[in-house]
């Protein structure tokens, strides 16, 4: 059985096989708009910010 699943960029639904050189994704294009969301910072990792962590000499 192949896995449909939803791309994340404009939720088409695609088969989840190696035939799809883009998943999950279901297309170059909608790659590269992700690839731009992430470059423009639009997507963040929860975290302090790094002047927030702790003094690399402290950690020894």
């Amino acid at each position: 059985m192949v896995a449909i699943v939803d791309c994340p960029t404009c939720g088409k639904k695609i088969e989840w096989t190696e035939a799809n050189k883009y998943r999950p994704f279901c297309s170059e294009r909608c790659k590269q708009i992700d690839l731009g969301a992430w470059a423009e910072e639009k997507y963040k990792i929860a975290g302090k910010p790094p002047d927030e962590e702790a003094d690399p000499d402290e950690l020894q």
